[in-house]
């Protein structure tokens, strides 16, 4: 029963459920499902596909995670930088989304299964900002055209904000001014929502207080109201200003399953092999971003909320959830920054509350498409310019600088990258990271003082990239020194020992007996001491303190000693 506990987390909290907490659980799904209707309108615009798919992606997830997930506050949908994503790999066209979806759940619950969560360590925090601060600028400017109401601008960015500029005299004053309009509500609306959490906030009544909180927090499913309205009516008396969204399908997607083939324009049939191939690098890019952005929020949340995550089960999660939305028309998906505040602010108490905001989708779906034909398309861009704005932090730069100065190298090689492909981006700023990794382990810092003998103490622990430099050490500063030098390994920082160190050890050793000094190892931890034990190198010798080696060392006459610790 423990082992099922582990694979459904519903099975914890389901036999304590309580009346109050189904209560708050409507509340809050009500509320994120009032969130969660225009964001995904929007989003599947930056995906660059029919509006539909941004609710065929918003409800699976709510249904799964009530089941799988470990966090009470996590909402998985469309994200703006899923949405970026998958439109950097499929081009907007809905059925390779739709087999992405599928592809990137099979690898995301493969790596659960496999307990691979571990490799997301690998992915440094400069990179991930580098690629969010990016991102929000690319998804952000793209949608400039929609404000300015403009056609014919192409999706690669420098190209885009080229013809933006160039097609400034094609704007549609309607467009402008409802676009600014939205977007100076929707910051008034988010200003007053901040400011009630203020020391300087206005003194006003509970209620008072409630309602600002209530219509500041549902700001995106208003404005997105309010504009349609106005559209509507306009087009009612034959003025239509302002582009549309146009016709959309009407009704909830049939559950089948995902595309294995699909038609060009022209007729060409492509098969599944040449669109797993089309796929690429996103296949490997998509499912970690996936994971990474999930499980950060996960954490985040939990840290917040004094509760802990599984960070394989929430793999499986997001795996399972982007495999079952393939069969209902679903882009990939992953947890909702956004979103899963609002859950978390209106008082959320267990993932129950993703099966409100699901069926808040689906009713949407079902009843609500053809009221979506009137959306202006600058109301869903002002969404999405003000969702995206808070993740072009520029503060982190300073902060990179004033802490560590070479953390900025893969920030900037990501941020750059980003512009060119997505995720070139993150390939790029995950290699520079590696790098850099790599190389502080083979070259680890040697402090050097003199004690009568020389000390070098190396800043961290010996691993195989490491021993070429060592025996380089050791070779300039003791073994081809006038005379040679003895030397002491204080070896307190090393844990583990590998084959390579073996042998470069036993080569060493070598080269100290035939120049008549010696070699010493001191405070050798248990483990890496049966280790080198096993090894059976000749001439080996480790004494528990270097301080008494080196004293009697200093005495003798023919000699003087280095002591190098690892």
């Amino acid at each position: 029963f423990h082992t099922l506990k582990a694979w459904l987390p519903i099975l914890s909290w389901l036999p304590r459920y309580k009346l109050k907490w189904l209560q708050l659980d409507l509340l809050a799904g009500l509320t994120v499902g009032l969130t969660t209707v225009p964001q995904a309108l929007a989003y599947a615009e930056v995906a660059g596909l029919p509006v539909q798919y941004g609710l065929y992606s918003s409800f699976m997830g709510g249904f799964i995670y009530t089941f799988l997930g470990t966090s009470k506050d996590v909402t998985l949908g469309p994200t703006a930088i899923m949405s970026l994503l998958c439109f950097s790999v499929v081009g907007g066209q809905p059925h390779r989304a739709v087999l992405l979806s599928l592809l990137c759940g099979l690898i995301q619950a493969g790596m659960a299964l496999l307990r691979l969560g571990f490799l997301l360590d690998f992915i440094s925090f400069p990179v991930i900002k580098g690629f969010t601060c990016a991102a929000a600028l690319t998804i952000g400017f793209g949608q400039v055209k929609n404000i300015l109401g403009v056609q014919g601008v192409p999706h690669e960015f420098f190209l885009e904000v080229y013809y933006t500029f160039y097609k400034i005299p094609e704007a549609r004053i309607g467009d402008v001014v409802l676009g600014f309009l939205c977007l100076a509500l929707l910051v008034m609306l988010l200003y007053m929502k901040m400011s009630l959490g203020s020391e300087d906030a206005p003194t006003c009544s509970r209620v008072a207080r409630k309602l600002v909180w209530a219509v500041a927090t549902m700001r995106n499913a208003l404005v997105v109201v309010a504009a349609s309205f106005v559209a509507f009516s306009c087009n009612a008396y034959g003025y239509p200003v302002f582009t549309v969204t146009g016709e959309t399908s009407q009704g909830l997607p049939p559950f089948r399953p995902p595309p294995t083939s699909d038609t060009t324009a022209n007729g060409t049939v492509v098969s599944f092999g040449e669109m797993v191939q089309g796929l690429g690098g996103g296949l490997a890019v998509i499912p970690f971003m996936g994971l990474l952005e999930s499980i950060a929020i996960a954490k985040a949340f939990g840290n917040q909320n004094d509760y802990r995550i599984d960070a394989n089960q929430e793999l499986l999660a997001i795996g399972v959830t982007n495999i079952m939305g393939s069969f209902v028309s679903a882009y990939p998906v992953t947890g909702s920054f956004g979103r899963t505040a609002v859950n978390s602010q209106t008082g959320v108490c267990t993932p129950a509350g993703g099966i409100i905001t699901s069926v808040v989708v689906l009713l949407s779906l079902a009843f609500l498409m053809p009221a979506f034909y009137y959306i202006p398309k600058a109301a869903l861009a002002a969404v999405i310019i003000c969702a995206v704005a808070p993740m072009a932090d520029y503060r982190v730069v300073a902060k990179m600088w004033k802490i560590r100065k070479l953390d900025l190298l893969p920030f900037v090689v990501t941020f750059l990258m980003s512009f060119w492909q997505v995720q070139y981006g993150i390939v790029g700023g995950v290699a520079v990271s590696g790098a850099l990794l790599l190389y502080n382990t083979a070259r680890p810092p040697i402090k050097v003082s003199d004690h009568g003998v020389l000390v070098m103490e190396l800043g961290n622990g010996l691993s195989f990239p490491a021993t070429e430099y060592l025996s380089h050490i050791m070779h300039t500063q003791a073994l081809q020194a006038s005379p040679p030098r003895s030397v002491v390994l204080d070896c307190h920082h090393v844990s583990i020992i590998d084959y390579t160190v073996i042998s470069e050890l036993r080569d060493l050793l070598r080269q100290f007996k035939l120049r008549e000094v010696q070699l010493v190892f001191s405070r050798l931890q248990l483990s890496v001491l049966e280790v080198l034990l096993a090894a059976d190198l000749q001439g080996f010798r480790y004494t528990d303190s270097v301080e008494a080696f080196t004293k009697q060392h200093i005495l003798l006459p023919s000699h003087s000693t280095l002591l190098i610790t690892l």
